[in-house]
């Protein structure tokens, strides 16, 4: 079943765009809808992410709620990686298109001496190649809240096609591999916490259609 958020304008994209691109632009001023159409993952089984528009349109927010990859004794090797796939329909108000401009990516992790783990993501439109993944290394010992942010330079960026309806798909992925920690160690990073949820930001930029 497909869960509808209202917004008011956003912008997220993948495709090639002019040489030179605009510069900052407001948000859109009509409301717009983001429709989840699916979260598919290890990392985010039926009913663990949810999806939210900030009040200005220009950002928009994932929470998750059991996104761990994790391994030690007794544990699946299965759980050393996790991942999920939002696939979201953007409606976008006339005249107007949209890039993900930045991400903001925040949890746990607790690794023990030895052990290793990252986290990546990737970007695309229905349709259209993907772009390189962004990855992130993590290394033990460590204990404590992490966060990442990727960026795009203004004049690298990939806009929506204009007047087209195109999902946007965002996989990210979790991994640990226990590496040279002592095989009674247990290590884990999330993309959550145990006082509540972590919430995964995507900044939004935006472009006027000819």
């Amino acid at each position: 079943m497909l869960r509808k958020l209202a917004v008011a304008g956003m912008s997220l994209a993948l495709i090639s765009i002019p040489a030179v691109a605009q510069a900052d632009i407001a948000p859109p001023p009509d409301k717009i809808v983001i429709e989840v159409a699916t979260v598919n993952g290890s990392g985010c089984p039926a009913g663990t992410a949810a999806v939210a528009v900030s009040p200005d349109n220009t950002a928009f927010t994932v929470t998750y709620s059991q996104y761990m990859a994790k391994v030690g004794p007794g544990i699946s090797p299965t759980e050393a990686r996790k991942n999920c796939q939002l696939n979201l329909k953007v409606h976008v108000p006339q005249g107007f298109t949209y890039a993900i401009a930045q991400s903001d990516y925040r949890g746990f992790a607790n690794l023990a001496r030895g052990a290793t783990a990252i986290e990546q993501a990737n970007y695309y439109f229905q349709g259209m190649s993907p772009t390189v993944a962004a990855r992130h290394n993590f290394s033990g010992p460590l204990d404590d809240n992490w966060q990442t942010t990727d960026k795009v330079d203004i004049a690298s960026l990939v806009y929506a096609p204009c007047g087209e309806k195109r999902n946007v798909n965002i996989n990210t992925e979790l991994r640990v591999s226990k590496g040279t920690s002592p095989a009674t160690e247990t290590s884990f990073i999330a993309m959550d916490s145990t006082d509540g949820s972590i919430k995964t930001t995507y900044h939004f930029h935006w472009k006027t259609c000819p």
